[in-house]
């Protein structure tokens, strides 16, 4: 369990102190693909959490959506439609639901050792 928190502080500290730039004609991609690697994350925190997390699992759904948001993205930049805002609706959707999902199995861990 270490080892995911020590690469996201590695990832954290790289992000905020580097000077690297995304054109702002990547923003959609950029957003939407942040929001799919955090809805995969999350998810895998729930399985863990769960105790039915499997690894392939978590890989192909992380890239999975990453593909799938950025192909939506693409689709919707070519035929002049947003279809982003899908994605978006989607997976933040899914972010909460995760989050009040990993909310009460911690709430249900900790008050049940008492």
């Amino acid at each position: 369990m270490l080892l995911p928190i020590l690469g996201l502080l590695v990832g954290l500290t790289l992000g905020w102190t580097s000077t690297i730039s995304v054109p702002l004609q990547y923003a959609h991609y950029l957003s939407i693909a942040l929001l799919a690697a955090l809805d995969s994350i999350f998810g895998g925190v729930r399985a863990y959490l769960e105790e039915n997390y499997d690894n392939y699992v978590f890989m192909s759904g992380f890239f999975g959506n990453i593909i799938l948001a950025a192909l939506l993205v693409n689709l919707g930049e070519r035929f002049g439609v947003d279809l982003y805002l899908a994605a978006i609706f989607a997976f933040g959707v899914r972010l909460f639901q995760n989050l009040a999902i990993m909310r009460r199995i911690l709430l249900n861990k900790f008050f049940s050792k008492k």
